[in-house]
């Protein structure tokens, strides 16, 4: 098993409404994709350090994610550049000692 995070940024001129479905749809294209989400970590509305695309405010989502292998990764990748209210997106690997600390997979 293989432990991932990922962490979304969407545009803050959605409502907060708009920004759910959003957060939504990412979580279901992760599981559709083949990953289980462990954790889904809203933290809402936050403002940015420093203008993005002109920008200074955000809906910040955080994912942990579980999967066999890492085939899904690129789909998802994909998925979020083409999002038109996706402005940032980073998904990592954790590190196996990470991972097991979290609780996302069990010890070697």
């Amino acid at each position: 098993m293989r432990a991932y995070e990922l962490m979304v940024i969407f545009d803050g001129d959605l409502d907060d409404s708009s920004a759910a479905k959003a957060s939504s749809r990412v979580a279901g294209s992760a599981t559709e994709y083949g990953a289980t989400i462990e954790k889904n970590d809203w933290w809402g509305r936050r403002k940015f350090a420093y203008e993005i695309n002109h920008k200074a405010e955000g809906y910040y989502l955080v994912l942990e994610l579980v999967s066999e292998n890492g085939s899904f990764i690129g789909d998802l990748d994909r998925n979020l550049r083409l999002a038109d209210d996706v402005v940032r997106h980073k998904l990592i690997r954790l590190p196996d000692s990470e991972a097991e600390k979290r609780g996302l997979i069990g010890a070697s």
